[in-house]
Parts: structure tokens; sequence; C-alpha cells
């Protein structure tokens, strides 16, 4: 929808081979751009006029030749099994927490903005494009989807972030919250996406989960690096401030 703008969609696998998948591309892209004379950019909001860029990330989880998420219980249009409702509710209860693995850098954070197909409020819904958590497909194809992760994601964290607090859930049985349906995006009693990276860091700076999932070294090293990204932005002086301000004031 934006200018130059065009959607990848890379052929399923397992979750490793899927990084690897995802990384090679970003890569061969931007060789291939380079060669044509071109640029090639996974900025998550390069124009503010215009469309973000995203990285739906579509997960389920097998048993042998089985989707484990389908089942006997239904919800909705959803035939599911336990599996599939906690690891829900943990990947939900989590990604405020895991938010700098899905949208890293300032930029990020300007992709979420309402009707932009970009989520501003954390729900799950069946088929619905203004929800965070999109559950498309049904019997062996049933997965979830997560619309929050933007194309700047490093693919290697968002897809461990995803399973630490899907297997967190299973572990623990968590339960998601009630389906949402409708315009997530007029709903007013749902938890928002954090509107920057600052706001992000709080929350992954002090997460216990993190720090046992990831290990407190990997913790702090990622809570340092995106502190002080934050802080230099906070120290920029862009230029949208002295068209604004300096002869304004």
């Amino acid at each position: 929808t934006g200018r130059g703008q065009h959607e990848m969609n890379i052929r399923y696998a397992d979750i490793l081979e899927m990084a690897d998948r995802h990384t090679i591309m970003k890569l061969l892209m931007k060789d291939t751009a380079d060669q044509l004379g071109v640029s090639a950019t996974f900025m998550a909001k390069p124009y503010g006029d215009q469309a973000g860029s995203s990285c739906h990330v579509h997960l389920s989880l097998w048993s042998g030749e089985e989707n484990a998420f389908t089942g006997s219980t239904t919800i909705g249009p959803i035939s599911c099994s336990a599996t599939f409702t906690h690891f829900l509710g943990g990947w939900m209860n989590h990604v405020e927490d895991l938010m700098p693995f899905l949208a890293p850098t300032v930029n990020s954070y300007k992709r979420f903005q309402e009707a932009s197909w970009a989520p501003t409020n954390i729900a799950w819904s069946y088929d619905n494009r203004t929800a965070g958590f999109r559950i498309v497909g049904k019997g062996s194809s049933l997965r979830i989807e997560c619309r929050i992760p933007g194309a700047d994601t490093n693919p290697y964290l968002v897809y461990a972030a995803a399973l630490a607090a899907g297997i967190d859930g299973l572990e623990n049985q968590t339960e998601p919250p009630p389906m949402f349906s409708g315009d997530v995006y007029a709903a007013q009693d749902l938890p928002s996406v954090p509107g920057t990276l600052t706001r992000a860091v709080g929350s992954f700076a002090t997460s216990e989960f993190v720090k046992t999932a990831f290990t407190s070294e990997v913790h702090a090293h990622y809570a340092h690096f995106y502190t002080d990204e934050a802080k230099a932005y906070d120290a920029a002086v862009t230029d949208w401030e002295r068209a604004r301000y300096f002869d304004r004031i």
C-alpha cells in the first residue's frame, strides 16, 4: 500500500530454518537492489504519510504429522485444543515485556497507527486484521498470526520470543482473554501496544520472565542496548523540530 512497497511471503518451515530463510531473503533483496542501482529498506515506517512495513509471524505447533492446535473445543468459528489456547495465552501475556524484540528501533513504534493495518491494541480475533493476534485457518492449517512485529525485526529474536512466551503459557496453562469481535482500533478497554521504544524498554528491563527465558546475561545485554538506543534518539535534534520551532519561537 506504500510507494514502492511489496509484500514478500516466505514458504513456511521449522522455526530455525524459517529465521534463516527470512535473513537470507533480506540480504538478497538488499544486494539485488544495490546491483540495480536502487535501495531496499526494511524500516518499519520510512514515510510518515504512507503505510509501514510489517513482519507478520504465522505460527503453529506440530506433534509428528498432526497440528497440535486443532481439537474439539469450540471458540466462535475455531475448533482448537488446550495447546492452542495456552500457547496463545502465554504469547499474549508476555508480549508487552518482549516488545523490543518485536519492535527494536525508535522508528518501529511510528508504525502503530489506527486504521493502518498495524495493531494498536493487544487482542485476539478470528480473521480480523485490526487485531494484534489474528487466528487464521482451520484443521491442519490452524495457526496464530502475530501482526505486531515490524519489518525491522530480527527474526531469530522475534521467533525465540514467541516460542518462549508460548511454552511458558503451556507450562502454566495460561488462558487468553476472551476472543474479541469487531474493530479492535475502536476498543476502549484493551491493553495497548507500547507507543515508544522508551516505554517498551521499561517493561523489558524489569521483566523477570525475559530474564529467566533468555538468561540474565542476554537480558542485561539487550536491556542496555535498547536503553542506549532510546537515549540516543531522545538526545537527537531532528529536522522536524528545526522546521517547526526555529523561527516560531
